[in-house]
C-alpha cells in the first residue's frame, strides 16, 4: 500500500511541479479550459504515471481516475480563481487531488480508517498545542505589546503582516525543537534571529524600536517554550 501511494504522489508532484513551466501556468489563467496547455499537463501526468507504475497496466483504473479528476479539479480551480483567495484555492486543489490518490490506493489496496485516532488524547493535546502556538500566542502578544506605540516606524517598507507570520513560525519551530528533544536548536534559532535583526537592534538612537523587538522576541520564545514544556508535562500523564 506505502509503496503504491508513494509512487502516485511522487507522479504527482513531477507532474504538478516539476514539469508545469511558468508559462503553462499563465497561459491557463487567462484561457482556462480552452487553454492547449492544460490538455499538455493532463498528458504529462498520465505519461508519467505509466512510466512510475512500470507500464503495469493492471493499474488502468488509476490510469483513469487520477488523469480525468486532475482535468476536472483544475478546470474548477482555473474558474474559482478570480473568486477565491489564491493560497486558499491552492491549498483546496492539492488536497482534492491527494483525495483522488487515497481513494485510488484504496480500490487497489484496501485500508481502513480509524477517525477514533483523531479523538484520542494525544491527538487533541498536540492539536490545542499547535492552536495555542499559532493563533492563541499571536493574540496574547498583540494584546501585551498594543500598549506601546510605534506608528513613527511604520513608513519603513515592510511585507503585510510579515512579523506575525515569522513570529508563528518561530514559535513552531521552538516548539518542535522542545517536543523532540533538540534543546540546541532553540539556542540556534535564537542566535540566528539576531544575526537578521542585527541592522534593526544595532540602532542606539532609536532605543525604543529596539526594546520593542526584544520584548516581542522573548515573549514569542517564552510563550513557545510554556506550551512546549507544558505539551511534555501532559503527554507523559496521559502515557502513565
Amino acid at each position: 500500500m506505502l509503496t503504491l501511494a508513494i509512487t502516485l504522489i511522487l507522479a504527482h508532484v513531477i507532474g504538478d511541479f516539476l514539469f508545469q513551466p511558468n508559462t503553462w501556468v499563465l497561459h491557463k489563467d487567462t484561457h482556462k479550459h480552452k487553454s492547449k496547455f492544460l490538455y499538455w499537463h493532463i498528458l504529462v501526468h498520465l505519461c508519467t504515471l505509466i512510466v512510475l507504475l512500470q507500464f503495469n497496466f493492471k493499474y488502468w483504473l488509476a490510469l483513469l481516475i487520477i488523469p480525468i479528476s486532475h482535468y476536472i479539479i483544475d478546470v474548477i480551480k482555473l474558474h474559482l480563481r478570480a473568486k477565491l483567495n489564491n493560497r486558499l484555492l491552492f491549498s483546496l486543489d492539492q488536497l482534492a487531488h491527494l483525495i483522488v490518490i487515497a481513494l485510488v490506493v484504496k480500490i487497489y489496496e484496501p485500508f481502513n480508517i480509524n477517525i477514533d485516532l483523531l479523538f484520542t488524547p494525544k491527538t487533541l493535546l498536540f492539536v490545542t498545542s499547535i492552536l495555542c502556538i499559532t493563533k492563541v500566542s499571536s493574540i496574547i502578544m498583540k494584546t501585551i505589546i498594543s500598549k506601546w506605540d510605534l506608528s513613527e516606524y511604520n513608513k519603513e517598507a515592510s511585507l503585510a503582516d510579515a512579523g506575525a507570520y515569522i513570529g508563528i513560525l518561530e514559535r513552531l519551530f521552538v516548539f518542535m525543537f522542545i517536543i523532540t528533544n533538540h534543546w540546541e536548536g532553540v539556542g540556534f534559532l535564537i542566535a540566528a534571529k539576531s544575526v537578521f535583526r542585527f541592522g534593526d537592534l544595532s540602532k542606539a538612537k532609536d532605543r525604543k524600536l529596539t526594546e520593542y523587538i526584544l520584548i516581542g522576541t522573548l515573549l514569542s520564545f517564552g510563550l513557545a517554550i510554556t506550551i512546549g514544556i507544558g505539551y511534555e508535562y501532559v503527554l507523559s500523564l496521559i502515557e502513565k
